[in-house]
């Protein structure tokens, strides 16, 4: 889940909620878009692996 933030840059998020704080744990801060859905593809891929 890519978010972005009042600085401009695109954060990650888990897709699942974190049932110790109630929120989404950060997965990175990345400058563009296209490098938080390259990331969130490795994330995934990694998860699977």
């Amino acid at each position: 889940m890519i978010r972005k933030l009042a600085s401009g840059e695109y954060r990650l998020y888990s897709r699942k909620v974190n049932p110790k704080t109630g929120r989404r744990r950060n997965l990175g801060t990345f400058k563009s878009r296209a490098a938080a859905e390259k990331h969130e593809r490795e994330v995934q891929y990694f998860k699977r692996h």
